[in-house]
């Protein structure tokens, strides 16, 4: 779907091991951090950073396979900031009854600074040798794995869970929340248009990304949108302008600009540019900012099977005595990336896709 994924080992959650180009196996032998430890008795699960729509799905997950191999489970509250200040609980099965449908994350999620420093990442690993807690299953995105990464790298098991609705975690080719957070995106744009049509406007939609255009550019091309603006390519308002006008002239009776809210003139800038040039362009648009709204309300069923199957697989890693990695999805199998290679890195946008958008825009 996007760049090629770093090395990666596949693991079999009743799915096969078939070897491809996205999933070679890892370099042998090379004991996993957790080769020649007791076994498992205590993990911990916490979500970090943005919320995603299907990380209540995933926290289900863990503590259910967790349970079934007579594990204890802690679910840590407020992210990392919880699990330096003992924030947690023991959850069982009931804990996470009913939980797979509803958006957001039943633990909470902070960003903490405390963190981001050696003491406070210490601080955190003194919490967990006093509970007793034998390994973590952090759930998130690029910050979250690069805080799982350091403590890996501090010689404490871990496994990352892929979560971002950005989708620009290297590792996966899709993330939990990705699903949700475009089809929010993408029945948006089909009710302006329905409104933009009826009036012969012109419309912005800005949509979350981050730095990541991955989800203006899949919705743009889904809704079938006129001109799309994204952090990767310069944008130009005069092109994006020319483009709308074309529109029109071939009997268009409306216009949609999807714009990623890190692009270099996002909706509102790019709304300003129009309004001041209005006199030379003809028009000026009206904007729709959907900001955390696509964080919100229920993972479709894509983003509550994923999450299902990406956090039994982060259990299933710890079973087998192997962390330090990143569970996430090449080519419908779920494999398994260092953290090394994925943290600090960002996967970028699959060129073809865009020079996609560009042809089919006319």
């Amino acid at each position: 779907m996007d760049a090629q994924l770093p090395a990666a080992a596949p693991i079999s959650v009743g799915l096969p091991a078939s070897v491809s180009e996205y999933t070679q196996v890892w370099p042998q032998p090379q004991p996993a951090p957790m080769r020649g430890r007791s076994p498992i008795k205590r993990i911990a699960v916490l979500t970090s950073g943005g919320d995603a729509p299907g990380m209540n799905a995933a926290i289900r997950s863990v503590v259910r396979t967790g349970v079934e191999r007579d594990w204890l489970v802690f679910g840590v509250k407020h992210g990392y900031a919880g699990l330096i200040g003992d924030d947690m609980t023991i959850l069982g099965r009931r804990d996470v009854g009913g939980i797979i449908g509803q958006g957001g994350t039943m633990l909470g999620s902070a960003r903490s600074a405390e963190f981001r420093s050696e003491a406070g990442r210490r601080q955190a690993l003194d919490v967990l040798a006093g509970r007793g807690i034998d390994a973590l299953i952090v759930i998130g995105g690029n910050g979250s794995q690069s805080g799982a990464n350091a403590l890996a790298e501090m010689g404490f098991p871990v496994v990352g869970v892929a979560s971002t609705i950005d989708n620009d975690l290297f590792g996966s080719e899709i993330t939990i929340g990705v699903d949700t957070a475009m089809n929010i995106a993408l029945e948006a744009i089909d009710r302006l248009k329905t409104t933009a049509s009826s009036h012969h406007r012109a419309f912005l939609i800005e949509v979350m990304g981050r730095d990541c255009g991955y989800l203006a550019l899949m919705s743009a091309i889904a809704g079938g949108a006129e001109a799309v603006a994204i952090p990767e390519i310069e944008t130009d308002p005069e092109v994006i302008g020319e483009k709308l006008r074309t529109a029109y002239a071939r009997g268009k009776p409306h216009a949609l600009v999807v714009v990623a809210e890190g692009a270099k003139y996002n909706a509102e800038k790019l709304a300003a540019y129009f309004a001041e040039n209005r006199e030379r362009l003809g028009f000026d648009l009206r904007t729709t900012i959907l900001g955390h709204v696509q964080r919100g309300g229920a993972p479709t069923a894509a983003d509550r099977l994923l999450a299902t199957r990406l956090a039994a697989a982060a259990t299933e890693q710890l079973a087998r005595g192997e962390a330090g990695v990143l569970v996430g999805l090449s080519k419908n199998e779920i494999i398994a990336t260092p953290l090394a290679d994925v943290a600090g890195k960002r996967k970028p946008l699959d060129v073809g896709l865009i020079a996609l958008a560009e042809v089919l825009e006319k």
